[in-house]
């Protein structure tokens, strides 16, 4: 190497780790002279703890009190807090309803609400529809019409059920009614895939789902 390339300057690769080097004490809110002048280290500041809520929550006709971040869905509630794991999370967005539950009756995806805005509500999940001593209608359905695959979509989709079912006694029409004015609809093939619209099955048992739903729906 000759005199003219000693004196080029500074590379690029020194340029870049300097700055980097000074970002980072940018951001830690330390003055770069100082810092450099006396060598001092950069400390990470001091974790905030996160602060908790008490919540009681009435669970499968259960009172359980539980601690939790004020942010904590339903969903990761039941999962992570009660090990209430029938109900899945699929796409934690909202739109594929494995965590389908039952609030005072009406269904709903447990992961979009906050655990802190139920209390006093009635929840009902997958785990609590059985008797003690037989399954629920919508379940036994299922199974009779292998209304599942994988089963990882079946809680949702039979706790949608059972919340559909009452919808439709209650005379709510939907976008496949013939006659929104009538009480209570006929519950059609065409009916039933609407109102479950919200509920995927990724292996696609749709046609045993309907057929489960059905039956169920006869036999209530």
């Amino acid at each position: 190497m000759d005199e003219t390339q000693k004196d080029i300057g500074p590379t690029r690769r020194a340029v870049l780790e300097g700055g980097a080097a000074t970002t980072l004490l940018l951001i830690a809110g330390l003055p770069v002279g100082r810092a450099a002048a006396t060598g001092a280290a950069v400390a990470a500041p001091p974790a905030t703890p996160t602060p908790t809520l008490p919540v009681l929550l009435n669970i499968n006709s259960n009172n359980i009190a539980v601690e939790l971040d004020p942010r904590t869905t339903l969903l990761d509630t039941l999962r992570n807090h009660l090990v209430l794991t029938g109900s899945k999370k699929g796409c934690d967005h909202g739109q594929c309803g494995a965590c389908t539950v039952l609030v005072n009756g009406r269904r709903i995806n447990a992961c979009l609400t906050l655990a802190a805005m139920h209390e006093g509500d009635e929840i009902t999940t997958i785990e609590g529809l059985a008797g003690e001593d037989e399954l629920h209608p919508m379940q036994a359905a299922f199974i009779e019409h292998d209304g599942f695959q994988c089963g990882y979509c079946t809680p949702g989709q039979i706790c949608s059920a059972v919340g559909m079912l009452r919808e439709v006694r209650e005379g709510w029409p939907s976008h496949a009614s013939a006659d929104v004015a009538a009480a209570p609809t006929n519950l059609t093939e065409a009916e039933i895939r609407e109102r479950m619209s919200g509920n995927i099955c990724r292996c696609a048992a749709y046609p045993n789902i309907v057929a489960a739903i059905r039956d169920a729906a006869e036999r209530s």
